[in-house]
């Protein structure tokens, strides 16, 4: 890789590195064979429109990532008239998200090369227990000098606040050539935005952008990073 034009380059985890489909669905079905659900693709469309819907009221502050553990089940349960222990559901999705679910292709090897080239952060919402985990399984936890989760620092994306923690940690005090990388527009470019810094939206199913949140650069795939970033 060339010399870079950023010497801070911030990642998102879930959808831009990692392959969260695979691991939500493998942690969905986990919990529901716990409650005796033979069938969990029959009931999953209900559990993800909730999920998504708390999630969103994250980035609005509304709720901290740890309060979403089992509120989703406890909703869940509700709405579909099962009985459960949405504490006990919530541990069995969280076991289920940390041992599932594998990087995108050449996302290892883009962030181990990075590593030695800039100040690399990772910037995102979620709970601490299972994003570290999920990163020491990966094999890519050594590789980021600063990680900030959510779930740990009471605060998340798109707030500025969450940037600022990760620049203190990085020991970086110009943001003048940072970048932050995401797949949610929402979060991780909003997030950038409000932060001050270029943002690289990771669009691999080509979406068209109707938010009005307009990013610096735009790849649908990794492979794109190192030309652009260079």
């Amino acid at each position: 890789m060339r010399e870079l034009r950023y010497d801070t380059v911030l990642f998102d985890l879930d959808h831009t590195l990692l392959d969260s489909d695979a691991s939500h669905a493998a942690a969905f079905d986990a919990t529901m064979s716990s409650i005796g659900i033979d069938d969990p693709s029959s009931v999953f469309e209900v559990f993800d429109r909730i999920n998504q819907a708390l999630w969103r009221r994250v980035e609005r502050h509304e709720l901290s990532p740890n309060e979403v553990k089992a509120l989703r089940f406890r909703q869940f349960l509700d709405e579909m008239g099962l009985d459960g222990d949405p504490t006990e559901m919530g541990a069995v999705f969280v076991d289920g998200l940390t041992q599932n679910g594998e990087l995108y292709p050449g996302a290892q090897e883009l962030v181990e090369q990075l590593a030695g080239l800039v100040a690399l952060g990772m910037v995102t919402n979620g709970i601490g227990r299972v994003q570290r985990d999920r990163l020491a399984r990966l094999g890519i936890a050594d590789c980021f000098h600063a990680v900030i989760i959510s779930g740990e620092v009471g605060t998340n994306k798109p707030g500025a606040e969450i940037f600022d923690l990760t620049f203190e940690a990085l020991g970086i005090a110009e943001r003048s050539r940072a970048v932050m990388i995401g797949d949610n527009l929402g979060s991780d470019i909003q997030g950038g935005i409000n932060a001050g810094i270029e943002t690289i939206w990771f669009n691999p199913t080509g979406s068209v952008n109707s938010t009005g949140i307009q990013p610096t650069h735009e790849v649908t795939t990794l492979d794109e990073l190192p030309s652009l970033l260079a």
